[in-house]
C-alpha cells in the first residue's frame, strides 16, 4: 500500500498497516492507534488545518 502520515503524532507509517482509520470531507485518514483517532475526531479541522493540506493517502501522481 501506500506511505501515509497519522495527522496527530506524525508517525509515518504504510496504510495497510494502520491500526485506525476514519474519513473526513471524503478523505482518508489513517492512524497509528485508535487514540490517535479519537483525538483527530475530536477537532479534525485542527489537524487538517496544521498541516496546510490534507494528510491523507498520496496518489502516485502526487509522488515526485
Amino acid at each position: 500500500m501506500a506511505e501515509v502520515k497519522d495527522p496527530v503524532c506524525g508517525m509515518e507509517l504504510d496504510s495497510s498497516q494502520a491500526e485506525a482509520q476514519t474519513t473526513y470531507q471524503g478523505r482518508a485518514y489513517y492512524f497509528c492507534s485508535e487514540e490517535c483517532r479519537r483525538t483527530f475526531d475530536e477537532n479534525p479541522e485542527g489537524f487538517v488545518s496544521q498541516a496546510g493540506t490534507h494528510n491523507s493517502e498520496t496518489s502516485p501522481s502526487e509522488l515526485p
